[in-house]
């Protein structure tokens, strides 16, 4: 196991404004062979293996050991939607606790544990859900009936843009809102309904 933004001072990739609890989070790991781990963390090859190359080499190999994994091929409207609404209701009850709008961050604005937070569940909760539910969406779309589909594209908008946000790539403001369009017709479905 490794970091991608380095663990300590001088190692590769180290961010100064992670806490320790970011450096730790599963968002900021990668499994490596040991001949991988010790090329990677070379000095000469942090301009090679940068921590969008770590993430992007991640999630791809994540994609292949989902797609090699999963039992139901092609699983029911009504399941995919429940699956997918589990993951959504997830995102939705962490931003709802631990958001900007939340009670705790409205009552506590300036308080950085309360925005370590939200940080952190924004890494460990809704990115990596989010991943899930666009995976599932790339295999199973075909499931989900044609009117569904603007919706859908909408919420992969909305994912990529929301990661991108949270690994500073682009600013808040570039960030695509959640459609609540798509989690309506994926609670019908769930529910057995058009």
């Amino acid at each position: 196991m490794a970091h991608i933004r380095g663990d300590k001072p001088g190692a590769n990739r180290h961010d100064t404004s992670q806490t320790t609890a970011e450096r730790d989070d599963y968002t900021n790991l990668i499994l490596l062979c040991p001949n991988h781990h010790t090329e990677i963390d070379k000095k000469q090859n942090e301009g090679v293996f940068t921590v969008n190359i770590l993430h992007k080499m991640k999630t791809e190999h994540e994609d292949w050991v989902d797609q090699r994994t999963d039992k139901d091929e092609a699983p029911e409207r009504q399941a995919l939607a429940k699956s997918i609404l589990v993951l959504i209701e997830e995102n939705y009850q962490a931003w709802q606790t631990f958001g900007p709008m939340s009670e705790i961050a409205l009552s506590e604005p300036h308080n950085d544990e309360v925005f370590s937070i939200w940080v952190s569940e924004r890494l460990s909760t809704i990115v990596p859900n989010n991943r899930k539910i666009t995976g599932l969406l790339e295999r199973h779309r075909d499931v989900l009936d044609p009117d569904d589909q603007k919706a859908i594209s909408a919420f992969l908008l909305h994912s990529r843009s929301y990661e991108r946000w949270v690994n500073d790539e682009i600013s808040y403001a570039g960030v695509l809102r959640f459609p609540a369009e798509f989690a309506d017709r994926i609670r019908r479905a769930a529910n057995g309904g058009a």
